[in-house]
């Protein structure tokens, strides 16, 4: 890259720092006042001139400073060569108050709380992925001698729990063959092979186990299914109102504010970006109309994956205006989805 074009980026990246932190348009003046450019006011106006004409920055109203345009935003966080790492202090906070949830949810909902809290935007964590989940442990506890709770836990964390209606009685001895049989053919297996392997055992299960096997793998596999109802916990929605301006606020515009709460109560189109971006360590980040979707055109998506050792459970990051404080909000994801996977491993 030239002097002459290196010179333009960190006149791109004053008017980004300014613009993120005063939402007001940045005229050539301020530049000069605010940054040691080294160079000249007609310089810097030049300069301008040329970030313009290529894309970079744009002129909301006539007379006014400049804004960046999504394209300006894309090559300041493609630069961005030193994302300010948290503290300590601020890690070890993360990790205390992740490690104090009950459970798979209370982990999920405290990591979103956080987020929203330390980005100012709105976060969103998918829960575990079943497919990229392996079973931890199958517990089946008699209710009642006709009756039983089937509780399967992944390495994610995850808890689900199913009665077993029994066409008849079973007795201690039974339960524990029952218990045997569907512990050694789901413990460890990716929940893709475990639907299968409950599906075999149905197959070959023992004559007097027979009905009671079936009827238990019956309720597994559905267990084993998806459940994209509630693959998403979102929070700090208030966050976006707190930025309407960055908004056009008129009802029905795709990118409007109205447009963009309405596509997060969809929750699948959320889904879909997370999706898209489940590798554990990197950070994703979409501007604009790199969402490809047109309710969000006027949001970025910071987004990763996490997880623990080599495996991604699901998608975590942030939502908000394009004008947002991007290292801070890369540094913020990448701490928590982080943590997130480790106190989630640990389990």
């Amino acid at each position: 890259m030239s002097s002459t074009e290196e010179r333009r980026f960190q006149v791109l990246r004053a008017i980004v720092a300014d613009y993120v932190s005063t939402k007001e348009p940045i005229g050539s003046k301020t530049l000069v006042e605010r940054h040691n450019l080294g160079v000249s006011s007609a310089t810097v106006r030049n300069d301008m001139a040329v970030l313009e004409a290529e894309g970079y920055i744009t002129q909301p109203h006539t007379s006014s400073g400049r804004v960046p345009t999504d394209k300006g935003y894309r090559q300041f966080v493609d630069r961005i060569a030193d994302v300010k790492p948290l503290s300590s202090a601020e890690r070890r906070a993360i990790l205390q108050f992740l490690e104090s949830g009950v459970d798979l949810d209370d982990v999920l909902r405290r990591g979103v709380r956080l987020l929203a809290q330390l980005t100012r935007q709105v976060a969103v964590v998918q829960y575990p992925t079943l497919s990229a989940s392996s079973v931890r442990h199958l517990e089946v506890v008699a209710l009642t001698p006709a009756r039983l709770l089937l509780v399967l836990i992944t390495d994610s964390g995850r808890v689900d729990q199913r009665i077993v209606e029994l066409g008849d009685v079973v007795d201690d001895d039974d339960l524990s063959r029952l218990r045997d049989l569907f512990g050694t053919a789901l413990a460890g297996k990716r929940l893709a092979a475990a639907s299968i392997a409950v599906s075999e055992l149905a197959e070959e299960a023992p004559d007097d186990l027979r009905d009671a096997v079936i009827r238990c793998a019956t309720v597994l596999v559905e267990t084993l299914v998806e459940h994209p109802e509630d693959r998403l916990v979102l929070g700090g929605t208030a966050n976006l109102t707190r930025n309407a301006a960055d908004f056009d606020v008129q009802a029905g515009v795709p990118g409007s504010l109205r447009a963009v709460l309405e596509a997060l109560e969809e929750q699948v189109v959320v889904l879909k970006l997370l999706t898209a971006s489940q590798d554990a360590g990197r950070v994703t980040v979409r501007i604009g109309e790199e969402t490809q979707v047109a309710e969000m055109r006027g949001t970025s998506v910071v987004s990763t994956g996490y997880g623990t050792a080599g495996t991604v459970f699901g998608g975590l990051g942030v939502l908000g205006p394009t004008r947002m404080d991007y290292p801070g909000t890369i540094a913020s994801v990448a701490a928590v989805a982080r943590y997130i996977g480790e106190v989630l491993g640990e389990r």
